[in-house]
C-alpha cells in the first residue's frame, strides 16, 4: 500500500511541473517569444493544454474574472500541495 501511495505523490509533483510548464509556456506563446505556429511549440502546447485544461476549467469558474491574471494553475498548485501533505503526515505513516 504505501508504493501506491508512492506513486500518487509522484504523479502528483509530476502534475506540479506539468502545471508549471503550461504556464510558462503560455507566456512565452503571449509575449511572442516562441512562435505558436511552429509545429513542435503546437504539439507541446496541445498536449499541455489536453492535461491541464479538464483540472483548471471548475477552477476557472469558481475564481472570480481578474481580467489577463489566471490565477488557477496556482490555486491548483496549493491544492496539490496540501494534498501531498495530508498524504505524507496523515496516511501515509498509519499504512502497513
Amino acid at each position: 500500500m504505501r508504493a501506491l501511495l508512492d506513486v500518487i505523490l509522484v504523479v502528483l509533483q509530476l502534475y506540479v511541473w506539468i502545471l508549471i510548464a503550461a504556464a510558462v509556456l503560455s507566456w512565452l506563446v503571449a509575449f511572442n517569444v516562441v512562435n505558436p505556429y511552429n509545429s513542435f511549440v503546437r504539439n507541446v502546447g496541445e498536449f499541455l493544454y489536453r492535461v491541464t485544461e479538464p483540472v483548471l476549467a471548475p477552477i476557472r469558474n469558481i475564481l472570480p474574472n481578474l481580467g489577463g491574471i489566471d490565477l488557477s494553475p496556482m490555486v491548483l498548485i496549493l491544492l496539490i500541495f496540501f494534498l501531498q501533505q495530508v498524504i505524507a503526515y496523515y496516511i501515509y505513516p498509519y499504512v502497513f
